[in-house]
């Protein structure tokens, strides 16, 4: 019975997405973003375990900057913009250039510019804040070489909807299963890889790094390709910006490299979570803070700052 009602539950879930996808695709973007954000907003009232989980992040991080309030507003802003973003992601596939593409500007271009340039690949370091899927969508139709790596979704019905979605821009897609020599080729090849590095996971190499002041479970695999390939680390952000958006693109993260592999890749993985946490702190209700982003911790918790950190 439990494995007929999971697979009811994901064709439900698949035939309400298709729908939802004819629907936005139908009518005009700025009905469709509103549409979106009242989904979210339905959302906020209804997963109220979620709301709850998203505040108590919130106040777990940043108690000495907002109020239970405050953390209440933010969360609910988060849902609302999480439903605006998901209205122009169904929609991208058909409508990014000649609907969304024009409402993007961009800050620091000169900064992925001089990387890309050099022809040894781009590590796009974001994570899941603000419109993520539009940013590597950005960057695939304006003519750079992009990639994104991601989880393969638990539904294949649902998967090949969203890699459809991010060949239809000249994007291309690769699972973090994938074979490294893919990967390598990539980098090689000088494209932009865009890699999310804002989860705690367990399927992939992580170490414990400064998180908004908590140490954090988080993913290497970025830095490692980095590090052996010399592409550059640059930290970037797709954000909602009025009826449009805002790319922000950080300065590269340089480090001094060592004869210690190992430290170096610490080092650079611990100042792109610092840059990424910086912008996290400018647009706090863009972030998902529904992650369990602090959910593995060290065995002697004492030991968890990071006095490096500051």
């Amino acid at each position: 019975m439990s494995f007929f009602s999971k697979k009811f539950r994901h064709d439900l879930l698949y035939s309400l997405v298709k729908l939802v996808m004819r629907i936005f695709n139908a009518i005009p973007r700025d009905l469709a973003v509103f549409i979106g954000a009242c989904l979210g907003l339905a959302a906020s009232l209804v997963q109220k375990k979620d709301m709850h989980k998203a505040q108590r992040h919130l106040l777990l991080t940043m108690r000495d900057e907002v109020t239970p309030k405050q953390a209440a507003s933010l969360a609910r802003s988060m849902f609302i913009n999480f439903g605006k973003n998901f209205a122009d992601v169904v929609r991208m596939g058909r409508t990014f250039e000649s609907q969304i593409r024009p409402l993007i500007r961009v800050e620091g271009i000169e900064h992925f510019d001089k990387v890309y340039n050099r022809g040894k690949g781009v590590i796009g370091v974001t994570g899941h804040i603000g419109n993520f899927e539009l940013l590597a969508a950005y960057f695939a139709n304006a003519g750079y070489k992009s990639a994104a790596i991601g989880r393969e979704l638990y539904d294949k019905r649902l998967n090949e909807l969203l890699v459809s979605n991010r060949e239809s821009i000249g994007l291309t897609n690769i699972y973090t299963d994938d074979s490294p020599r893919k990967i390598l080729k990539i980098l090689h090849d000088g494209f932009v890889l865009g890699v999310l590095m804002d989860t705690d996971s367990f399927r992939v190499r992580s170490e414990l790094i400064p998180f908004f002041g908590r140490l954090s479970n988080t993913p290497v695999g970025q830095s490692v390709l980095g590090l052996k390939t010399g592409a550059g680390f640059v930290p970037v952000a797709c954000l909602r910006d009025g009826k449009g958006y805002k790319i922000v693109i950080k300065p590269e993260v340089i480090i001094e490299r060592t004869d210690n592999f190992d430290r170096d890749l610490y080092t650079v993985t611990r100042e792109c979570s610092r840059v990424l946490e910086q912008i996290i702190r400018e647009h706090k209700d863009q972030w998902i803070w529904l992650h369990n982003r602090w959910h593995t911790r060290p065995k002697e918790e004492e030991k968890q700052h990071d006095p490096s950190y500051n």
